[in-house]
This record gives C-alpha cells, sequence and structure tokens, in this order.
C-alpha cells in the first residue's frame, strides 16, 4: 500500500497569517482522518528575504502542544538534506517529491500521526 501525500498551498488567496495558521490546522485534521501520511505545505518564503510571516507563524504552530495529537514530526525544505533519511523511514513516498522538497525553504514537510 502506499503512503498518501498531499500538498497545500497555505499562500493561496493572500491570507494573514492567522488565516493561513487555521487553514493549514483544519487541513492536517482532514487529511489525518483520511488516513494521509505526510502533508507537503506550501507556504513561501516571503519578499523580505529572512523568511515570512506565514512560513514564522506556520512553523510556531507546529511545534505547539495542541499539534501533538496531529504532528508525528516536521522539517522544512531547508532542513530536508539533513532529515531525508528519518522523513523516508516513516513516509517512503515522500521519495517522489524529492525535488520539490530538498533545499527549498518556501515548504515545511510533515508526517501525521
Amino acid at each position: 500500500m502506499r503512503d498518501k501525500v498531499a500538498q497545500v498551498n497555505l499562500e493561496y488567496g493572500m491570507p494573514t497569517a492567522e488565516m493561513a495558521v487555521q487553514n493549514m490546522k483544519n487541513a492536517l485534521i482532514s487529511y489525518k482522518r483520511q488516513d494521509y501520511k505526510a502533508v507537503i505545505l506550501i507556504h513561501g518564503y516571503g519578499s523580505t528575504g529572512v523568511g515570512g510571516k506565514i512560513k514564522t507563524s506556520v512553523q510556531r504552530s507546529l511545534g505547539d502542544s495542541s499539534m501533538r495529537g496531529i504532528v508525528r514530526i516536521y522539517a522544512g525544505g531547508d532542513q530536508w538534506v539533513s532529515r531525508k533519511k528519518e522523513m523516508l523511514s516513516l513516509c517512503k513516498d515522500l521519495e517522489n517529491y524529492q525535488h520539490t522538497l530538498s533545499g527549498n525553504p518556501g515548504i515545511t514537510v510533515v508526517i501525521l500521526r
């Protein structure tokens, strides 16, 4: 059986950081219920060159205790190379997305519980 992987564009519609985080939470809950193994969050990097508000808010939120029942682990695309082995051991089908993930600071990969 294949591991199901979803992609969610949190930038779509130009939401505020708070709206993007709520959209992320709704999506993660929905995909977990549908037995997805991983979700690739597209949050962009921000135009300032130091990471945008959506990226910062999303990654901070993923670490919240309220997400423990949903999120197993997560890693930004800029951490993919160092976390690749661990992430692929939990969701082999992420291998099909490596060209998108590797070194991409505008995405975060989430492994669901």
